[in-house]
């Protein structure tokens, strides 16, 4: 997994910008009223991994998981199922050393037959497990989703 590299300008709050200090330390939620500029540039402001998922294309759970790692650049032995997805988030990373922190983006989850909301839902608790492990080490850990 990579952090995003990318020099952005800080977007103050009232530019729309996001003040990670009020939200929640680990949190699964609905990007909402937040925009992925302003969620990277708060990220970089603290010094955290931005990890990005567009999955406008994806329209069943391999295409999202492989999307996925393709995307947070996951190993090549990532099993492309749950519980993979779970063992890269947590133990792989955690093994690597000390970590600052994470902002995740999963933009545009599908809406479809073949990734219906039980699938979508199961994602999600694999970020929720997610959370819950980096809480327990002391490391924030947010992620923000939309639907297509």
């Amino acid at each position: 997994m990579i952090t995003t590299q990318v020099s952005t300008p800080s977007i103050s709050e009232a530019e729309g910008g996001v003040n990670l200090d009020s939200l929640r330390p680990n949190i699964v939620q609905s990007i909402r009223a937040f925009r992925v500029p302003a969620l990277l540039a708060a990220a970089q402001d603290a010094q955290q991994h931005f990890l990005y998922a567009n999955l406008a294309e994806a329209t069943t759970k391999q295409e999202v998981l492989e999307t996925i790692a393709r995307s947070f650049l996951v190993p090549k032995h990532f099993g492309k199922n749950f519980d993979a997805l779970r063992d890269c988030l947590t133990d792989m990373i955690a093994s690597a050393g000390p970590q600052p922190g994470f902002v995740i983006v999963l933009e545009q989850l599908p809406v479809t037959q073949r990734f219906d909301k039980e699938v979508r839902e199961t994602l999600l608790d694999v970020f929720r497990d997610a959370a819950d492990f980096w809480y327990e080490h002391g490391v924030e850990f947010r992620v923000f989703y939309s639907f297509l």
